[in-house]
């Protein structure tokens, strides 16, 4: 098959705006086979729900044999189920399935318990006991609103973002293996948060808030995204980042139908559209990245381990690098303490920043420190390093362990002219990246790299072209660039910059290697660059993790 497969089990929706409805077109959207399989028959319209009759358990029964024959999912996604005897007819499909040894067959929940736009109740205490104990342990990804997971735990619904984590984590301490809870205003109303809490992620997702009246089947065309999303691979904090986009562009183009609220949209090129690219806070902080980051060169961006390394490049007759970082590994210099390390890495810092200022002036490449942030932060508010000379590098790791004081001070040192830029592998890093107002983010590896041990596959150009597409910064592509073909690939994506890591070692024997290197991709790049001209359709990302 071309497409994946996805069944939906959820309720028939007479006014045509949410549940099945609503799924089938967020699945055209994404590209996936959608099999709609009716639990439940409601008797709705745009002013709200008047009645809901489960399907006869055996008729459950009967669809969902039908397609085992013949369509075996991907993901299964359900909705309104209605009834504690149809939640255990799928329960006991989902054992069949796992015990089939076809591939894994996973889970996406929405737990549709009642309507938001009142009117008939979707959920007794019976089936809410039945979601704790048989569904919710078996779920990959659950996508309650605020009342709903407390619903499901049987706590007053929050009142407060605070309560929200904790509600997240309560559910995931059910067995769940990730969960998204949505809906809620940051405090000044202006944007729409979601909280992530996945093995990969955790977090506010956010996107500013549309003024919109027509919304109905918001939640059934998230969770519908996020499944397709699983789907076509992406592993949940992915396919989360995905459904948020997609719901931001449906509301976008929502219409009216009936007297009351209408239904959301669906537009299949959310995923190439950076209107729609949400924001990812690091913890409990909510992400905020309105401060203009300092402008970031575009060309050759070269890594090296040492000063040593990079006086060679300083030293080139004309201008080849737009940027040079100074990566010192810890683990090189093992035998030595921390103070004797630190005072190691200063005087390497101070050297390099020699070496740029008897470069001549508008042709200085920036120098970049790669992690080593404590010491760097610590010079900068003592006075020992300008802010405005530099730039720093971090992993995402790196941006975690700061915390929310180590932030703010990157923040301040920012607001002072600090460049900084962030690695990113995935969707959510780069949402997580786009929210520190870095000058650049880094996309990679681009090709398979030895330099580090990693588990992301790599992204390839077609994924560095979306990253350079959607980014609200600069991209840099980095990882496995050994030769000058690739760097012209590259400059063709429309990525500011190509890094150079092993393409600069200097072997033994070899004459003048490194500006010979360089010469030679610099023209590589000016070829790419200009060769770049049209650029294709993007459409989606490929996932860059085992989903």
């Amino acid at each position: 098959m071309t497409r994946p497969v996805l069944w939906s089990i959820a309720g028939n929706d007479s006014g045509g705006g949410a549940g099945l409805s609503a799924d089938a077109r967020a699945a055209e959207g994404c590209a996936v086979h959608l099999c709609p399989v009716v639990a439940s028959i409601t008797a709705q319209n745009s002013l709200g729900v008047q009645q809901v009759v489960p399907v006869a358990p055996e008729v459950l029964e009967a669809q969902i044999a039908a397609l085992a024959d013949d369509l075996r999912p991907a993901v299964i996604k359900t909705g309104l189920i209605g009834s504690v005897e149809g939640l255990a007819v799928l329960v006991r499909w989902l054992d069949r399935l796992d015990a089939d040894g076809g591939p894994r067959v996973r889970l996406v929940i929405d737990p549709v318990l009642g309507a938001s736009a009142g009117g008939a109740a979707f959920a007794d205490a019976a089936l809410i006991d039945a979601y704790r104990a048989c569904l919710l342990p078996r779920a990959d990804l659950i996508t309650p609103n605020r009342r709903e997971a407390a619903r499901l735990l049987g706590v007053p619904e929050s009142v407060a973002l605070a309560e929200v984590p904790g509600q997240a984590a309560a559910l995931r301490a059910l067995g769940v293996g990730a969960v998204c809870i949505t809906g809620g205003d940051s405090p000044d109303g202006a944007d729409a948060l979601d909280w992530l809490d996945t093995p990969h992620a955790r977090g506010w997702l956010s996107l500013p808030r549309l003024g919109v009246r027509h919304t109905h089947g918001t939640g059934c065309t998230f969770a519908t995204t996020a499944a397709a999303a699983m789907a076509r691979g992406f592993v949940a904090a992915d396919a989360l980042v995905l459904a948020k986009m997609a719901t931001a562009a449906g509301l976008a183009v929502g219409h009216a139908a009936g007297q009351g609220v209408g239904p959301v949209g669906f537009d299949a090129g959310f995923a190439a559209d950076p209107r729609w690219l949400p924001q990812l806070g690091c913890d409990e902080t909510l992400p905020d990245s309105r401060v203009s980051p300092p402008p970031w060169p575009s060309g050759l961006y070269a890594i090296v381990d040492s000063v040593a390394q990079a006086e060679p490049l300083f030293a080139a007759a004309e201008p080849l690098l737009c940027a040079v970082q100074l990566r010192i590994k810890r683990a090189v210099h093992a035998t030595l303490d921390d103070t004797v390390f630190a005072e190691v890495v200063q005087a390497q810092i101070h050297r390099a920043l020699a070496l740029q200022a008897a470069q001549p002036a508008g042709a200085r490449p920036v120098l970049v420190i790669n992690d080593h942030h404590a010491l760097v932060l610590d010079a900068i508010d003592a006075g020992r390093l300008d802010p405005a000379a530099l730039a720093l590098h971090l992993g995402q790791e790196d941006v975690l362990a700061l915390g929310t004081v180590g932030r703010r001070r990157l923040a301040a040192a920012q607001a002072r002219g600090l460049r900084l830029g962030v690695s990113s592998h995935s969707l959510w890093e780069l949402c997580r990246a786009a929210a520190l107002s870095p000058s650049y983010i880094a996309c990679g590896p681009v090709w398979a790299t030895t330099t580090k041990d990693m588990p992301w596959h790599p992204q390839g150009l077609h994924n560095l072209r979306w990253w350079a597409a959607m980014s609200p910064v600069p991209v840099v592509g980095i990882g496995g660039l050994l030769e000058r073909g690739q760097v012209e690939a590259v400059a063709a994506t429309g990525a500011a910059c190509a890094c150079l890591v092993r393409a600069l070692v200097t072997w033994p024997g070899e004459v003048e290697p490194v500006t010979r290197r360089l010469a030679e991709a610099e023209t590589a790049w000016r070829r790419g660059v200009a060769g770049g001209g049209a650029k294709a359709s993007i459409g989606w990302p490929q996932p860059s993790l085992d989903g």
